[in-house]
């Protein structure tokens, strides 16, 4: 037999004839080809977050914003104190972009320094209530039992009382700072981001990837932190995102209505504050802070609902 197939093969001709087949043309080899692009789990969520317009303008505009806070104040000719008697409440021009107050100070580049405090604390509040919560949330939703009835019982004790009364005490114990600001958002800030956690953690610890790393001998701290966490990682950072605008509502609404950072400080809130007395003299002047401050918690939000999408489950 092997004989006989080996006498086949070698009647064979070397090369076939090209009458028995068409050759096929070079543009046409990978025409069934089907391409596929490898995308990391960054790359996907980036992918989805830009195809978001208004999500993109809100990053845009942050970005603007955060740059124009660091720049305006080192490189303009005048300081946030800087006052000029013979040139008070001045309507916009070329040299004073949004005019000047009360005490002849430049309002542009008060709104620049006041986007620096503003948002200083909202994103240091947003970084300690996300590392707060997180773990506060994640513990008590991965031991269960007493453990999670004692914590959660806790947390409903802190919410029970309102919070305006926390940061009322706080500011008068500790001073009108930006630590004590910061402290009295944080105080019952991070209570939202706990609920949420625990609850992702406790449907998360029942599937098979949590129960396999415990069978194969997986501490509980690595199963926590390198598998639920971040498997709930997506929920969380839209949950940060929504602590960011929150935070400066908070701090802009308590520096208006005078218990808020001290008066030397000039916060988005503070300035708003210091341009109530002159809303029917000079309306211009509370235009600025006003807009500011919404402008950044429209595009906070924007970009808050693409983080969304973007990390939405049932769409990756």
């Amino acid at each position: 037999m092997s004989e006989t197939n080996l006498n086949l093969t070698n009647d064979l001709p070397e090369t076939l004839p090209e009458e028995l087949f068409d050759i096929l043309p070079e543009d046409e080899k990978n025409s069934e080809f089907i391409a596929v692009t490898i995308k990391t789990f960054a790359k996907d969520a980036w992918d989805r977050f830009r195809k978001n317009k208004l999500a993109l303008i809100g990053l845009i505009y942050l970005v603007i914003v955060i740059i124009l806070a660091i720049v305006v104040p080192m490189v303009a000719p005048y300081q946030f104190d800087t006052q000029d008697m013979t040139n008070r409440n001045a309507l916009p021009s070329l040299v004073h972009w949004f005019g000047t107050d009360k005490l002849g100070r430049d309002i542009f580049v008060r709104i620049m320094y006041g986007a620096r405090v503003s948002l200083s604390i909202a994103f240091a509040t947003a970084a300690i209530n996300l590392v707060i919560g997180v773990l506060y949330g994640g513990i008590a939703g991965y031991i269960g039992g007493k453990v999670d009835m004692v914590m959660m019982r806790i947390i409903d004790i802190i919410y029970a009382v309102p919070s305006l009364i926390y940061v009322v005490l706080i500011l008068l114990v500790f001073g009108d700072s930006i630590g004590s600001m910061m402290l009295a958002i944080c105080l019952t800030s991070w209570i939202g981001m706990a609920r949420q956690v625990r609850t992702q953690i406790m449907s998360l610890k029942e599937m098979e990837f949590s129960l396999a790393a415990k069978v194969l001998g997986a501490s509980n701290s690595r199963i926590l932190l390198r598998h639920l966490i971040i498997n709930a990682l997506g929920p969380i950072i839209v949950s940060l995102t929504m602590m960011v605008p929150g935070a400066i509502f908070t701090e802009a609404s308590l520096s208006f209505i005078g218990i808020g950072l001290n008066p030397s400080i000039p916060s988005w809130g503070k300035l708003a504050n210091d341009c109530r007395a002159l809303l029917f003299t000079q309306p211009i002047q509370i235009i600025w802070p006003v807009a500011a401050i919404s402008l950044t918690i429209l595009a906070l939000n924007f970009v808050g609902d693409g983080i969304g999408e973007a990390f939405q489950a049932r769409t990756r």
